[in-house]
């Protein structure tokens, strides 16, 4: 019979691999022999050992008869490792316990069937629910190849993520803007608009200590970042990308400086009249990865550059834009989650910021449906998680 507490220890040890293994999964590996803790692992890093395979590596006595305790059902195939299931079978391990069945094409019941053939009991979906919540990123990426969306923002109790005068800290408390930074820990990117870029000048870093920077991804159609932005000085510290439209590609390409009152950048940055070629090259000189996505009413077609920041590798993005990114990432049906932080304050003023602007959906059958996922406290603000339908 098998004990919950080994699968709570694995669930504990898939933790400590947040923010390090993307795009694989968080996995926590428990070998029981006698009732005692013989061996425990994670998986560390991406490219490194799997969770089974470290708790192997660090056992303090032979495992043959003992019990796996593994958060994920091990894979079955050569990635960058070789198969989990091999090293189970050569350890002779009697029963093993899984909490999450791998959507993953290439395991999906291949790793149980593999380890039954061998003649080890396989026992599944123990505290399904809490290991499926470690991996709702991996299991969205692995299915679809495109990143997890969430969409983050700070509000007051009247849905203002700013006063009528533009001004935005501190709207949540210090435990909201903790658990922000732990989620940038925790995804692969943070995505906004470039008027977020013009208006806040933000470094979308990570500010917790031996935390993770997500990879920063700015919507920049008409390629208009400021050379002189704290993003693009820092790009060669942080992996910077900037999604720019395909109507701009020509001009580059082109040695064409006809209309460039469109793709001039008018702010005082280095040189207000470096044309779009020169800004390209200077980006790249500074580190800056500059990718062309199909543009769609003269905007960066969201859907597409999805599609293309999955081929990137990115598992997960957080958007952290404006009202107007915001409601394009709605209207385009990207968004798989929404993270509100609610503060206990009251701002008013039909001139205030609200976090989904645009035009809106024209009916309330029409807007953007989510299910609530969970409410939390964080010392008085509300974190309120929503799921897409």
């Amino acid at each position: 019979m098998f004990d919950e507490k080994y699968m709570r220890a694995a669930i504990t040890l898939a933790k400590k691999g947040i923010g390090a293994v993307n795009p694989n999964p968080l996995v926590g590996a428990v070998i029981v022999k006698d009732d005692q803790i013989i061996g425990q692992g994670y998986h560390k890093a991406y490219g490194g050992l799997h969770a089974e395979r470290e708790a192997f590596k660090n056992l303090t006595q032979n495992a043959e008869g003992a019990d796996m305790y593994v958060t994920l059902e091990p894979c079955c195939h050569h990635g960058k490792q070789p198969p989990c299931v091999e090293a189970i079978v050569e350890h002779k391990i009697k029963r093993v316990y899984v909490g999450s069945d791998d959507p993953n094409s290439l395991v999906s019941g291949k790793g149980y069937e593999y380890l039954r053939e061998h003649g080890i009991e396989v026992h599944t979906h123990i505290l399904k629910d809490e290991c499926d919540a470690l991996n709702d990123i991996f299991f969205h990426y692995i299915t679809t190849k495109t990143p997890y969306v969430i969409m983050k923002y700070a509000m007051t109790m009247d849905g203002k993520i700013a006063s009528y005068t533009g001004k935005s800290k501190w709207i949540s408390n210090e435990a909201s803007r903790y658990n922000s930074q732990e989620l940038r820990n925790r995804c692969s990117g943070i995505m906004v608009g470039i008027g977020t870029v013009f208006a806040d000048d933000p470094m979308l870093t990570c500010r917790l200590g031996g935390g993770y920077n997500p990879i920063r991804i700015i919507c920049d159609t008409k390629l208009r970042i400021p050379l002189d932005s704290k993003i693009v000085k820092t790009a060669g510290e942080v992996r910077t990308i900037v999604a720019a439209g395909e109507s701009i590609k020509g001009k580059i390409n082109l040695d064409d400086k006809s209309d460039l009152e469109s793709v001039i950048n008018n702010r005082n940055d280095i040189d207000n009249k470096i044309d779009i070629k020169d800004k390209y090259n200077e980006l790249i000189k500074r580190n800056v990865e500059v990718i062309f996505i199909e543009e769609e009413d003269g905007k960066i077609n969201l859907k597409k550059l999805m599609n293309k920041l999955g081929e990137l590798e990115i598992d997960s993005v957080i958007i952290e834009g404006g009202g107007t990114l915001n409601y394009s990432s709605l209207e385009a049906e990207i968004v798989n989650e929404v993270m509100i932080y609610m503060a206990p304050k009251l701002l008013g003023g039909k001139e205030a910021l609200t976090a989904v602007e645009g035009q809106g959906f024209e009916e309330p059958d029409l807007a953007a449906h989510f299910t609530l996922k969970e409410v939390k406290n964080l010392d008085g603000d509300l974190l309120i998680r929503y799921v897409a339908k």
